[in-house]
């Protein structure tokens, strides 16, 4: 029999048994038939915890009062943690951190991927738990004030000092704080070894005492400038962006006589550090803003070459066979027509760097479906503080397997087994 939801409301206090942790790393507990999600709170704990937003599925709290703390709990050391929401686990120590997040890539391959004992590494820590970031987008509130919006209660909190922002980031907020109201969001990029910045958008206000509306600034990964423009992606945390380079070249085994295709290249950060090591390295980018900082980036290196489009188009027409591919997409993970293209190409070494075990999961499953094997899957903590996890996947080709024959002319059939992502071969 299904239980009755008993109806909460928001500002209600509720005592609760913790139980796992939510998919955007809150615990997790039941309450009168509910999913209450509990920002603050320890899988095994016991607390008290204020109802902060009623949906119609779930329920959003915090936690008031700890009845039953974990032995892993900690003393958030930023005063506006609870308030702001962008970091869920700052009351968590690190070492559990990084153990809940291997936990969470292994849940995520066998619940998603259904894959059996996945091989998964420990999670390579990050060298910095605080100020390793390099980019902060923040809200503009009343009076021109910088801050974050709680995920839950959709209020602003005011931010003098983000603590996993660098010194750069912090150093031009304290400059602007209190003087933004010309815009509604504002973001601002600094290179914490260049001391280069970019605040977007332009302000013309008085008040404002640094420069503003930067189309570009420099970065660096591992010693290597890139220039940066406001719309291209660029890692947040350096040194574990150089940390997954030093992964790509030990597990891929790079060598002179290979050609390696860096897929969703950004501004060419893997292409630049690790084309030293092979024959030529294709890049495929659908931004042109994010080509254009590529080929400035690439300006002395002779054997990068770009190719402008979404990578299930590129792939399709791509005339040279790589050895090596690298596939870095967004958070929402490949479109089938890209891995069935990949699978078409079958190029002996795959690697897959994902910030979203769930996406990841899905499309290793259908390249493991085809010809490839799951060799082993390397987490990196890129994210300190937060559920977030990084991760580098390693695939090998085994052949082509079992062979879908397709009978047919017909282009809506070719049409349907390419958006499953099933390699086929036509034989009408």
């Amino acid at each position: 029999m299904q239980a009755t939801k008993r109806q909460v409301a928001e500002g209600e206090r509720i005592t609760l048994g913790l139980t796992s942790w939510g998919r955007l790393g809150e615990a997790m507990a039941h309450e009168g038939g509910r999913d209450v999600f509990v920002f603050g709170g320890i899988p095994g704990e016991r607390v008290i915890a204020e109802v902060a937003r009623v949906r119609r599925k779930y329920v959003g709290a915090r936690v008031v009062e700890v009845l039953e703390p974990s032995e892993h709990r900690v003393e958030p050391p930023c005063p506006y943690y609870g308030d702001c929401t962008g970091c869920q686990w700052q009351h968590f120590s690190y070492p559990a951190q990084l153990v809940a997040k291997r936990d969470k890539v292994v849940d995520a391959l066998i619940r998603v991927g259904g894959f059996t004992g996945p091989p998964v590494s420990e999670v390579i820590p990050s060298p910095q738990e605080y100020g390793y970031r390099n980019h902060a987008r923040f809200t503009v509130g009343r009076a021109g004030a910088l801050g974050f919006v709680n995920r839950e209660t959709r209020r602003f909190n005011r931010i003098d000092q983000c603590m996993l922002m660098h010194s750069g980031v912090n150093h031009i907020l304290a400059q602007l704080q209190g003087n933004c109201g010309e815009t509604t969001q504002l973001s601002i990029r600094s290179g914490k070894e260049t001391g280069d910045f970019l605040v977007q958008p332009p302000m013309l206000g008085r008040s404002i005492s640094v420069p503003t509306g930067q189309k570009s600034y420099l970065d660096s990964v591992d010693g290597k400038s890139f220039r940066v423009s406001s719309p291209s992606f660029f890692q947040v945390n350096i040194e574990q962006a150089a940390e997954v380079v030093r992964v790509l070249r030990r597990w891929l085994g790079l060598n002179p006589e290979q050609v390696l295709l860096d897929a969703y290249a950004g501004v060419g950060t893997f292409a630049i550090l690790l084309a030293p090591y092979v024959k030529k390295v294709i890049a495929v980018e659908e931004s042109s803003a994010a080509v254009a900082d590529a080929k400035e980036n690439t300006a002395s290196i002779g054997n990068v070459e770009f190719a402008l489009g979404k990578t299930e188009d590129v792939l399709g027409w791509l005339a040279e066979k790589p050895d090596v591919v690298i596939l870095d997409p967004p958070r929402a993970g490949c479109q089938p027509q890209a891995l069935h293209s990949l699978i078409k190409l079958a190029p002996p070494r795959v690697t897959y760097v994902s910030c979203d075990a769930e996406t990841l999961a899905r499309d290793l499953r259908l390249l493991c479906e085809g010809p490839y094997t799951l060799e082993r899957v390397i987490p990196l903590d890129m994210f300190p503080q937060t559920h977030h996890v990084e991760c580098v996947a390693l695939l090998s080709y085994d052949g082509p397997g079992v062979q879908l024959v397709l009978a047919s002319a017909s282009p809506r059939r070719r049409e349907l087994l390419s958006a499953m992502c099933l390699p086929f071969r036509a034989a009408p």
